[in-house]
């Protein structure tokens, strides 16, 4: 691209003008924060509690709306300040790059013409005669240090030099042309429709937007974001921000701090909200099953944030990778003593079943800890990507029988897990890491990560097929802190183990169903292996078990039935069960009714 600026243009460019521009847009997107904030917190809330009817309904589906507008706003004029400030900033370095070659060439006494080119004095001795060689112009834009051939004429020292300072100012004059060309297209598309409603296709260019920003604006903040830290060092990052720069962040990188274990969870709740109105703004301009899977889950999450349910929620992560990521938080983590964090199991993904179910399995936690103790918090964590039914992933089902996901997750929740560790206010927070089905394959891969699970002091394992280890003690907790629920009729709770199977199936072969069960006896002797190793429901793994209802028979009169796999958290079909997580989530233990061992 050829450049029409002139060096004395670039030189002469006030950017704080920009950065003035940038601070008015800013204040716009933070009125218009402010103005969402109280219509979700203190509009919406009052007048759920003291009005009902038709008109109310009315009146909130109008509140929503504005808080919708006042989102999107907040957005643009987010990205806004961030598009000239980032501008503003990639300008200054051509102006410093330029500013450096003018000194070198005043003291040289170079003279530098508005075109860029470079003027000379003589200097030097000739071979022959010993006279100085004669001055020229260095034309910008050739091969720095590629002098012409000079024969038994000694060249000007001076050339060099010139030619130097010449390509240096040609090169900031051309970079500032490409940005001025960059920013300005970037502005050019921040603009929204007119009229008051934001609908989905709004939010589908507010995504485009963002990312032309996020590209843009790459040197400017995303190289900061310590994306490889420790979840302590993030906490220091974003403590030691200004509050202009942690808004910036929020604007343009929203899926990022709100991911980064080690930010406080009001700020990765804040961010999650925006990210995820530009998540379904991005699935709405695609085709396929798993955008319109992953955007019914995303709706329902939105429609559960907005309808005032207690506790309050907090979105600690989203985001459309794989099978998809959610991480709801029913309390806040940062400031209850007592926070649990569950880990779902096979078939789980980012859908609207998951955004029913499991997520009501968190909130059935968060509320019967607190009857315990009221400064709890429960969270149910999809940090990775869980093992598919073979109905909806074929190839990815085999995953279940492998280790392999439960690794690669737990090492994600054993950073989350030191998240949260860091950033809860209280002295010694009680935390507890719950896995159901394979999630507690999941759990069990966690705390074979170095130093085990941060800060966790009690493992609840439910439905669980095994833990990777054959002995509680060695979760890293102490065994008296694992405990167990295992229902008569969960089928998953009684797997075969991998070699009971494989000498099971030869038994089959070589003589009927009865040598078979006989093999599969003789390769596990006490029946107390599953497919991940001990039963953790068995004596010889040496947890605690506590007290569940037996659940409905896998087989009766009305069919097939799984559903004593699912029902451990549910305060109506396994009250028992329930009651018991929530009394571990609380640490109060003691009062747990127990089980014996298998």
């Amino acid at each position: 691209m050829t450049s029409k600026i002139t060096w004395a243009q670039l030189r002469d460019m006030n950017c704080a003008e920009l950065e003035g521009a940038a601070d008015g847009w800013g204040r716009a997107s933070n009125l218009a924060d402010t103005g969402r904030d109280r219509i979700d917190k203190q509009l919406l809330n009052g007048l759920r509690e003291t009005q009902q009817g038709e008109a109310a309904d009315a009146a909130v589906g109008r509140l929503r709306q504005l808080s919708r507008n006042f989102q999107y706003v907040y957005t643009e004029c987010g990205l806004l300040r961030t598009t000239l400030n980032s501008m503003a900033h990639e300008i200054r370095g051509q102006q410093r790059a330029l500013q450096e070659a003018l000194d070198d060439a005043e003291a040289l006494k170079f003279t530098v013409h508005p075109d860029g080119s470079v003027t000379y004095p003589e200097a030097g001795e000739g071979l022959i005669d010993g006279r100085p060689m004669p001055g020229g112009t260095a034309t910008g834009g050739g091969v720095p240090g590629l002098l012409p051939p000079s024969g038994l004429v000694a060249p000007n020292p001076n050339v060099a030099k010139a030619q130097d300072i010449a390509d240096r100012v040609v090169k900031a004059l051309r970079t500032a042309a490409d940005i001025d060309w960059r920013y300005t297209r970037i502005l050019r598309e921040l603009k929204a429709e007119e009229g008051l409603k934001v609908p989905d296709s709004t939010w589908t260019d507010a995504a485009t937007d963002a990312a032309a920003v996020r590209n843009a604006a790459g040197a400017y903040l995303n190289e900061a974001i310590p994306h490889d830290a420790s979840p302590a060092e993030r906490k220091a990052w974003w403590a030691g921000l200004t509050q202009e720069q942690r808004e910036e962040y929020l604007a343009v990188y929203p899926d990022q701090i709100g991911n980064l274990d080690g930010i406080p969870a009001v700020v990765r709740d804040a961010a999650n909200r925006d990210n995820l109105q530009l998540l379904i703004g991005k699935l709405e301009g695609q085709e396929g099953d798993r955008a319109e899977t992953q955007l019914a889950g995303l709706r329902e999450i939105d429609r559960q944030l907005h309808d005032g349910r207690k506790p309050p929620m907090f979105l600690l992560g989203i985001g459309d990778e794989g099978n998809g990521r959610a991480i709801v938080s029913y309390g806040n983590p940062d400031t209850a003593r007592n926070v649990s964090a569950y880990v779902p199991g096979l078939s789980t993904a980012l859908d609207e079943e998951f955004a029913k179910s499991d997520l009501k399995r968190a909130r059935d936690t968060a509320i019967g800890t607190q009857r315990h103790d009221s400064s709890s918090a429960a969270i149910v964590w999809l940090g990775y990507d869980a093992p598919q039914t073979p109905i909806d992933d074929p190839l990815g089902s085999l995953a279940v029988m492998g280790d392999g996901r439960a690794e690669k997750g737990g090492a994600a929740f054993n950073g989350f897990m030191g998240g949260l560790a860091v950033t809860n206010e209280n002295e010694n927070p009680h935390l507890t890491a719950i896995g159901h089905s394979y999630g507690s394959r999941t759990v069990g891969a966690a705390t074979q990560q170095r130093g085990g699970i941060p800060g966790v002091d009690d493992i609840v394992l439910v439905g669980s097929p095994g833990v990777g280890v054959d002995h509680a003690a060695d979760l890293g907790v102490g065994k008296e802190h694992v405990f167990v629920g295992a229902a008569e009729n969960d089928v998953v709770t009684r797997l075969p183990s991998k070699r009971q199977s494989a000498v099971g199936v030869l038994g089959l072969i070589a003589g009927g169903p009865v040598t078979a069960y006989m093999a599969g006896d003789l390769a596990d002797p006490g029946d107390d292996d599953l497919w991940f190793g001990k039963d953790p429901a068995s004596k010889e793994f040496g947890a605690r078990r506590f007290r569940v209802e037996e659940g409905p028979q896998l087989i009766s009169r009305a069919g097939i039935s799984v559903d004593a796999h699912s029902q451990y958290f549910d305060p109506e079909r396994n009250a028992v069960s329930a009651d018991s997580i929530a009394l571990v989530a609380a640490g109060q233990s003691r009062e747990l009714k127990m089980e014996e061992p298998r």
